[in-house]
């Protein structure tokens, strides 16, 4: 029974030391994250008064570790394509100006598939048309929209 015993203990021990070495880890893990933090803020500020070039350390990082985002978030995931394509509210305006006063937002929908190669869902037209109307620069008479000051009113 002496050696069941002298087993369990061992492995008591064992866990101990993993436990103990596991929140060593998570201490000096926890200490370089803000010391990493502090760097990043450090390279934002002098990047701000033009005191130094992105990442212009020994190179060893890749373009996209740690780099300050610039401009909207995720734009530079778009592909040269979509970032040539008018933005979802310009397209609007652009379609019923096209189209001419009293049009559907099904005909809105199927322009912007058809001359602009945008698929939009409903509910993002939707909002857009909506956007437009409430910044005055679309009316809606009747589920028919149509440029503010433009046909019968």
């Amino acid at each position: 029974m002496e050696t069941g015993l002298s087993t369990l203990d061992d492995v008591a021990r064992e866990r101990r030391r993993i436990a103990d070495r596991l929140a060593r880890l998570d201490d000096e893990r926890a200490k370089l994250s803000e010391e990493l933090a502090e760097l990043d803020a450090a390279e934002r500020v002098l990047l701000r008064l033009g005191q130094v070039t992105p990442h212009s350390g020994n190179g060893t990082e890749s373009d996209h570790d740690h780099a300050p985002r610039r401009g909207r978030p995720w734009s530079h995931f778009r592909s040269a394509a979509q970032r040539a394509k008018p933005s979802l509210g310009d397209a609007v305006l652009q379609a019923i100006e096209a189209l001419g006063s009293g049009v559907s937002a099904a005909e809105v929908r199927n322009y912007l598939a058809r001359e602009c190669s945008m698929r939009v869902r409903a509910n993002h037209l939707g909002m857009a048309l909506q956007r437009h109307r409430r910044a005055g620069r679309l009316e809606q008479h009747e589920g028919r929209w149509s440029l503010t000051g433009s046909g019968d009113a």
